[in-house]
């Protein structure tokens, strides 16, 4: 799995995870539960996980979709 964005933005994550989920690209939302251990504050952000033999495909999706600022290098 290979990791094209982190953010606290749970918006941000869901409109990813549907693209991906409309592309059939498996993907995977890193850290969830450690909103638990900061008190769901929100602080710690999200790492948002994909398929690394589809990355490029991925990258490309989320481009398309307006989110390229928001990609990791």
């Amino acid at each position: 799995m290979i990791e094209l964005i982190r953010t606290n933005d749970p918006v941000l994550l869901s409109f990813a995870e549907s693209l991906m989920k409309e592309a059939k690209i498996h993907c995977l939302i890193a850290d969830e539960g450690m909103s638990i251990l900061e008190g769901s504050l929100g602080m710690l952000p999200r790492r948002f996980l994909v398929e690394s033999d589809r990355e490029d495909e991925a990258r490309q999706i989320l481009k398309d979709a307006g989110l390229a600022a928001e990609l990791r290098p």
